[in-house]
């Protein structure tokens, strides 16, 4: 390929790569980045914040298993995607950012030109896995490929990479071609079989799954039924194993007596989890059985919770070898009996604790397709759904977990829907959380995409209110002044459904998902009656 601006050459080498899709907002800083999408036949969705440009690419990430590439400018355009950044550091998400920053003369110097910032490289490096200046052409290529090979070989964590305007501007030649990329870290052979032979010489044994094990359902539920164990679930290993498997306690692992049920294994598997505080809301696990963990983090396998026999390795290729290993094995003293009475009084627990939603819940799921993706926000609704709603495929329900920001789930169901295509997509918002990030409505109508919005509004900060109330705190600055909803998403363009009941609620959402862009379904706890 002839020179051409290095901003050009860098759409062409990400499209070499497999980029099909590129998140952003132009700006004068970042116009060279936009010279060569076209040309290189790459499709951008024009975000209405740089925030919802960073979380449509978490949720493309999410929902396709490629990375999710925003574009963005020097200075507030990556200051205001940080948080989605951060959420993708979080829940370990495959992003790429890359924006423009000052030119080289004007770096550091303090000049005051247009979105300088004291440190910009550094203070995205306090949100991401790495954030780094290429000072040309070459280095710019080596980050490009050094941040795609990271992405696939090792724990997915967002990546940045900053090119000053004036070389984002210089002629250059096109990228090299790409270079091997390293494969995960597979487990020895020797822990394979050691665990193996734990397994059979275990009467109780339980797994634990996380999001680290999605890629690895198929391998997971064959083991599991080979063993006949226990399983739980994170929140973001729902669907690891079939919620209808009858030995799966489901994601009732943060509910305080989950502890009494893993205290029952004779052998815990806890597989790509981090046991992060937000998985079990506690500082003690509950086992008092040998545990294996298996990671690609070692990090994580040095933890505040320490295995008898840590593992670093891929969990699919781990699961398939202890397949393989273990063969027939079929001693379980698991009852199904024991297993779904448990589960019984964890949703009732949930269910006196936040009262309705849990039917809400399943009536949502009821109405759509197995195959439906969700996107959830910080709110109540999402809060119980996570727990009582079970899922039969990994890797269809996304939520804000650990950094645990609110705006996540409008735009990222709209990179979602981007990246799914014609697949169901859902986005489940609270009436606060929605405000900022609404102004994404205009993309989702702008995409004309089928894409039903629940709108959960309770008219307050409920979470926070019941908060203030167990802390004795009489509740202030927990009710905010909320828009005509309906009427705002008809004014962007969407079209707005307010069911008053239940069955209602169903058809919103079995319409939404055959109309021509998206729909706002106003939910209430008045649908209950």
């Amino acid at each position: 390929m002839i020179d051409k601006p290095l901003g050009a050459q860098l759409s062409h080498m990400l499209k070499d790569r497999g980029v099909e899709v590129i998140f952003g907002i132009p700006g004068v800083h970042n116009v060279e980045l936009y010279r060569g999408i076209e040309e290189a036949g790459i499709k951008h969705v024009l975000a209405r914040h740089e925030q919802g440009a960073g979380f449509m690419a978490d949720g493309y990430a999410r929902a396709t298993g490629k990375v999710g590439v925003a574009y963005l400018i020097t200075g507030p355009g990556l200051c205001n995607a940080m948080t989605p950044m951060g959420q993708g550091y979080s829940d370990s998400v495959s992003m790429l950012v890359l924006s423009s920053c000052l030119e080289r003369k004007d770096r550091s110097i303090g000049r005051g030109r247009l979105h300088e910032m004291k440190d910009q490289e550094g203070a995205a490096a306090t949100v991401c896995d790495w954030s780094v200046t290429a000072p040309d052409a070459p280095a710019a290529y080596r980050l490009v490929d050094k941040a795609l090979s990271e992405l696939k070989s090792s724990r997915p964590r967002p990546k940045h990479i900053q090119v000053p305007i004036d070389v984002l501007g210089e002629r250059a030649p096109a990228a090299p071609a790409a270079a091997a990329i390293a494969q995960l870290p597979i487990a020895r052979p020797d822990d394979v079989e050691r665990v193996a032979q734990m397994m059979r010489d275990a009467k109780r044994p339980m797994f634990l799954f996380g999001g680290g094990a999605v890629a690895a359902s198929a391998e997971a539920r064959k083991v599991v039924e080979q063993a006949q164990a226990a399983v739980f679930t994170t929140f973001a290993g729902r669907g690891v194993v079939a919620g209808s498997y009858p030995l799966n306690y489901g994601a009732y692992l943060p509910r305080p007596d989950s502890a009494s049920e893993l205290a029952k294994a004779d052998l815990l598997l806890c597989v790509g989890t981090e046991l992060a505080e937000v998985d079990l809301w506690r500082d003690d696990l509950g086992h008092r059985c040998p545990m294996v963990r298996v990671d690609i983090d070692t990090h994580c396998l040095a933890d505040d919770f320490p295995a008898d026999l840590p593992i670093l390795g891929d969990a699919k290729v781990f699961l398939s070898e202890l397949s393989g290993a273990l063969g027939t094995h079929s001693t379980s003293e698991w009852r199904e009996a024991d297993v779904k009475a448990a589960k019984a009084r964890f949703y009732s627990e949930v269910d006196a604790e936040r009262p309705g939603i849990a039917q809400i819940a399943q009536a949502m799921q009821d109405a759509l397709p197995e195959d439906t993706m969700y996107y959830s926000d910080m709110t109540q609704f999402a809060y119980v759904a996570k727990e009582v709603v079970e899922m039969e495929r990994a890797g269809h329900w996304h939520h804000p977990y650990a950094f645990g920001t609110l705006g996540y789930a409008l735009p990222a169901a709209i990179g979602g829907k981007v990246g799914r295509g014609d697949g169901p997509v859902v986005a489940i918002a609270g009436d606060y959380g929605f405000h900022y990030t609404m102004q994404e409505l205009g993309a989702a109508v702008e995409l004309g995409l089928n894409m039903p919005i629940v709108l959960w509004d309770n008219a307050k900060l409920k979470e926070i209110e019941d908060a203030m109330v167990r802390s004795q705190i009489a509740p202030n600055a927990v009710v905010a002044y909320n828009p005509d909803f309906c009427k705002l998403a008809e004014a962007f363009g969407a079209y707005a459904e307010a069911p008053k009941s239940l069955e209602d609620f169903k058809s919103a959402l079995q319409n939404a998902l055959k109309a021509d862009k998206p729909t706002l379904v106003y939910a209430t706890p008045e649908m209950l009656g």
